[in-house]
């Protein structure tokens, strides 16, 4: 499974933005702003740290990864805990990571890099549910039908839907 050109583009093009988004974020910060909207913006970013850096930890436990190697090299599916959730925890926490920053610059600039560099890595889960196909066939099909690309607040309901019916 090797990266596309248009992936390692997009990837370089998520990166500068985001950095852009970020390092703008603290000149804009002071201007005034809702309050509300800046705390709603906290939570988010909170949350954001939670999808980057769950996966690794979750990778690393479930998915096989050979000793020596890093957690993105998996040799098994993991389809379990956040897994179960959504398809693609990490690349949320960069959206969200962008919507924070959107919340708590609240600038018009801000949020215009935010929501490209979104729709960016959107199109990068895109290309990563081919590669999950590819890697892991069928069983990630199954797991495509089961569990929603991005929507982690769709992923929770149907997750306790499931729970709730097995009891």
């Amino acid at each position: 499974m090797k990266k596309t050109w248009k992936s390692s583009v997009n990837i370089l093009a998520v990166s500068i933005l985001t950095v852009a988004q970020y390092v703008l974020s603290f000149f804009v910060f002071k201007l005034p702003g809702v309050k509300a909207i800046q705390w709603i913006g906290w939570a988010v970013w909170i949350l954001s740290l939670f999808f980057a850096f769950a996966p690794m930890v979750i990778l690393r436990k479930a998915g096989g990864v050979p000793k020596g190697k890093t957690y993105i090299h998996t040799t098994k599916f993991v389809g379990t805990s956040l897994y179960a959730v959504c398809r693609h925890p990490q690349y949320i926490g960069g959206m969200l990571f962008n919507l924070a920053l959107m919340l708590l610059a609240q600038h018009w600039l801000i949020v215009v890099i935010g929501l490209v560099s979104a729709a960016l890595i959107y199109l990068d889960i895109r290309e990563a549910d081919e590669q999950g196909i590819e890697k892991f066939g069928d069983e990630y099909r199954l797991y495509m039908q089961r569990v929603p690309r991005a929507n982690f607040i769709l992923g929770l309901i149907r997750l306790l839907k499931v729970r709730k019916n097995r009891k």
